[in-house]
């Protein structure tokens, strides 16, 4: 296997206006002495996406995850992650109010064992509101923002686990949207998906992120290209590229950036 320099690394400035930021991330399972994330510094541009990319392994759940506070309960994480101007790394920050500005799509589909209305008004309701004509509002809406109003509206309250694949999928989506986050967090969101639902759900997040900033985790290497500004490449806990979608893919910076993404890697 083809050996690569965590010295060698090229970080292109972003001069947009900035989402989120993180500063030296560090992350140390139990009680690891080296960590398996390695003081990983990125910005992340507003109303973008961003990709991370990289082999099974080299970190990107783990960074993702850190970033609303995910990670907590399985071990130490050093370092800033900056959202406002606060620390969310900080431990006087709210947890739930820090997802609820920064929501998260999982890999798998997840929705509740309820009906289609009640995934979109359960987190809503847990938070106070109780006007229904606000509730209806919001189920609505959300389910526009990912397209599934129109194959829906007549079943709201049928069973989400009816849903195909991919409406599950676009069903969590607008779940996490009803808290009106300003990030959404995705987690190959599209592994589990057929390749026309995997095209709806990236025709979702353009639209999204007129008014949402998004970060995304993907192994395919063409979804990235497609949908992505910016791109992150992991390797073995570090970030070795970040850098526009557009160069990564045609210009890169480090030889080992340009061997994963034309297919020699390793």
């Amino acid at each position: 296997m083809a050996e690569y320099s965590f010295e060698d690394t090229y970080t292109l400035p972003v001069k947009e206006p900035l989402a989120m930021q993180t500063k030296n991330v560090s992350v140390y399972y139990g009680k690891q002495e080296t960590p398996s994330l390695h003081q990983v510094s990125m910005d992340f541009a507003e109303n973008k996406i961003t990709a991370l990319i990289g082999p099974s392994g080299s970190g990107k759940s783990t960074y993702l995850r850190c970033l609303n506070r995910m990670n907590d309960e399985l071990g130490r994480i050093d370092g800033e992650i900056l959202y406002r101007g606060i620390n969310l790394n900080s431990p006087q920050v709210n947890v739930y109010e820090t997802r609820r500005e920064i929501g998260m799509v999982f890999q798998h589909p997840n929705p509740f064992a309820k009906s289609i209305r009640e995934n979109i008004t359960f987190a809503p309701k847990l938070y106070g509101i109780k006007d229904q004509q606000k509730l209806d509002q919001m189920v609505e809406e959300s389910l526009k923002s990912v397209a599934l109003w129109d194959e829906v509206k007549d079943s709201l309250d049928r069973s989400a686990l009816s849903l195909s694949g991919g409406q599950q999928q676009r069903l969590c989506i607008a779940r996490s949207l009803a808290m009106d986050p300003k990030i959404i967090l995705m987690d190959e969101p599209a592994s589990a998906l057929d390749p026309i639902s995997t095209s709806k759900l990236e025709e979702t997040m353009q639209t999204l992120k007129k008014d949402h900033t998004i970060i995304i985790v993907t192994h395919n290497m063409q979804q990235a290209a497609r949908c992505s500004d910016y791109c992150a490449f992991f390797y073995l806990g570090h970030v070795l590229e970040f850098n526009s979608t557009k160069d990564i893919f045609s210009n890169p910076k480090i030889k080992a950036t340009n061997d994963y993404v034309s297919g020699n890697f390793g």
